[in-house]
């Protein structure tokens, strides 16, 4: 009788604890729909102030947008958040030098459009910059910036450990665009087919442990890209059938110890890649048929420990590798001059 009853009380405790259970996940999901049904609302009213006449309200409704975006009760409602912003800026948009000269409204519709993107900018930067496990952070997202004009924006010490960046055809113009001290430990950044027609990208002692900087086929006519003092020990900048015609890639002091940086089939036509003072103790700096028209590659006064700079059928038709005061051996790896030179159009679509 008595482990009859011990039975029978442990039966009722299980059940109870059943019960319980699904009573708290029943409370639980009820919470969720009615965060979400008061998330859905206030978003809504957000977005509406983003397309106020007024530059005001619109910027009200960005910085609603980003509290949204921190309070959203699940990841994907954050994400949506994220996108909206994105969005914004993806808005069709033209900078100061393209403004006529003698209209005072036109200008002033201008400054405030700026203000209101170059604040999107601002907020998801700081959030990009909050630790990882800050119930806040935006690290992982993906920001979709194809297409976007830049005038200027501020991303240092930004931390992309994972997610996709996309400024893929982004135009670069009139202004600094900074990555300075920003941390790539994972993830993609792609500026694949962006162009630099005189702005500057500045990714300053930005360091590298895994993160890839996507540059294939972007056209650099005039604008500046730099990876000074940066530190690549581990995944690497690709600038593949990249274009440079009088713009710079500028790798000056950067330490190279695993990273990678792919200039296969980049045309220098004018353009400059400059590697003074840079240090390799290992990775690679590849230039395989690469196009150089009157371009220069500067390794003066770098430092050879390690690591192979490669010019596999690389084409000389007016350009030159200048090396001075180098330190240590240029590791020239896979040179071969017997290859035959490339046709005049030897990247076609």
């Amino acid at each position: 009788m008595k482990l009859s009853f011990g039975v029978v009380a442990g039966a009722g405790a299980l059940v109870a604890l059943v019960v319980a259970y699904r009573r708290q996940r029943v409370d639980e999901d009820g919470a969720l729909r009615e965060a979400t049904r008061l998330h859905t609302e206030r978003f809504t009213a957000a977005v509406g102030q983003l397309g106020d006449p007024s530059a005001a309200v619109r910027l009200g409704g960005v910085h609603a947008l980003a509290g949204l975006a921190d309070d959203a009760p699940t990841r994907a409602l954050r994400q949506t958040c994220v996108d909206v912003l994105c969005a914004y800026l993806r808005l069709p948009y033209i900078t100061e030098a393209h403004l006529p000269g003698d209209d005072a409204d036109a200008r002033h519709a201008y400054l405030s459009l700026r203000e209101v993107r170059h604040t999107v900018i601002r907020l998801i930067r700081d959030h990009l910059r909050l630790d990882a496990d800050h119930p806040h952070s935006w690290q992982g997202h993906d920001f979709d910036f194809t297409g976007v004009v830049f005038d200027g924006g501020d991303f240092t010490r930004a931390v992309f450990s994972g997610g996709i960046v996309d400024f893929g055809r982004a135009v670069f113009r009139d202004a600094r665009v900074s990555f300075e001290n920003a941390l790539f430990t994972g993830g993609i950044v792609d500026f694949g087919r962006a162009v630099f027609p005189d702005g500057t990208v500045s990714f300053e002692n930005a360091l590298f442990t895994g993160g890839i900087v996507d540059f294939r086929r972007a056209v650099f006519s005039g604008g500046t890209v730099t990876f000074a003092r940066a530190v690549f020990s581990g995944g690497g900048v690709d600038f593949t059938r990249a274009v440079l015609s009088r713009g710079v890639v500028d790798f000056k002091g950067a330490v190279f110890s695993g990273g990678t940086v792919d200039l296969v089939r980049t045309v220098l036509s004018g353009g400059w890649a400059d590697f003074r003072q840079a240090v390799f103790k290992g990775g690679i700096v590849d230039f395989t048929q690469a196009v150089l028209s009157g371009g220069v590659i500067d390794f003066r006064n770098a430092v050879f420990s390690g690591g192979t700079v490669k010019l596999a059928r690389t084409v000389f038709t007016g350009g030159a590798i200048a090396s001075e005061g180098a330190v240590g051996d240029l590791p020239l790896g896979l040179v071969d001059q017997a290859e035959p030179p490339l046709p005049d159009d030897p990247f076609p679509a």
